[in-house]
């Protein structure tokens, strides 16, 4: 499977906050929004969606 660059329009304070908290975490900021996206379309699933 590919990797997709993409760009997002986000708040600038909650972005600097959760990218230092992956950081000092040792967390790949994409892969933790890989993981979002794969359980909100699961949650989408079981609820009648998608």
């Amino acid at each position: 499977m590919g990797r997709k660059t993409v760009a997002l329009s986000l708040d600038e304070n909650l972005y600097d906050a959760y990218k230092k908290y992956c950081e000092e975490n040792s967390i790949i900021l994409s892969r933790k929004i890989d993981k979002f996206m794969v359980h909100e379309l699961e949650k989408g699933k079981k609820n009648g969606g998608f």
